[in-house]
């Protein structure tokens, strides 16, 4: 036991670095924030497909955390919203409510091609719109649903790191 504990000491902490910083503009708003960001998860009508891989995303695997981006319960705490699925009709006006609870200066993250662009379900009857047609949104994470890795590098442009 003695040569095991020896040899943690020798070998230190042993983490991948990170990749490099995400291409793209950095939303002009997210340099207001400091490099850390509290994220609320809205899911405004999903199949639960961009939760899991949120989920993912927060895990031990990707750590979305140690780029500074952390999940709040509740938007009043929060920098910026993270909003998944189309916007039904009856969740139009809760999202609307959500964002206007969220202190200034607010950022929106769409998550998934439904909530970029309403994906298969575009048409259909119980469908207000896309995210962008209820609140203004700063950052499109693309996927069906997005890998993990791409919600991080989303997170990463809010953040800065």
């Amino acid at each position: 036991m003695l040569s095991l504990w020896r040899k943690i000491r020798r070998t230190g902490r042993v983490a991948e670095p990170p990749p490099p910083l995400p291409e793209g503009e950095r939303p002009e708003r997210a340099a207001l924030l400091g490099g850390s960001v509290q994220i609320r998860h809205v899911d405004a009508g999903s199949c639960n497909g961009c939760e899991i891989e949120i989920g993912s995303a927060f895990g031990p695997v990707h750590d979305g955390e140690r780029y500074g981006a952390r999940l709040v319960a509740s938007p009043r705490h929060a920098d910026a919203l993270l909003v998944t699925g189309v916007v039904t009709r009856n969740m139009a006006e809760p999202l609307r409510r959500t964002f206007d609870a969220v202190p200034a200066p607010k950022l929106v993250v769409a998550v998934g091609d439904c909530a970029r662009n309403c994906g298969v379900f575009a048409g259909a009857y119980g469908v207000a719109g896309a995210v962008r047609d209820v609140v203004p949104v700063d950052v499109e994470i693309h996927g069906c649903p997005p890998r993990p890795e791409a919600i991080v590098e989303g997170l990463r442009k809010l953040t800065g790191r």
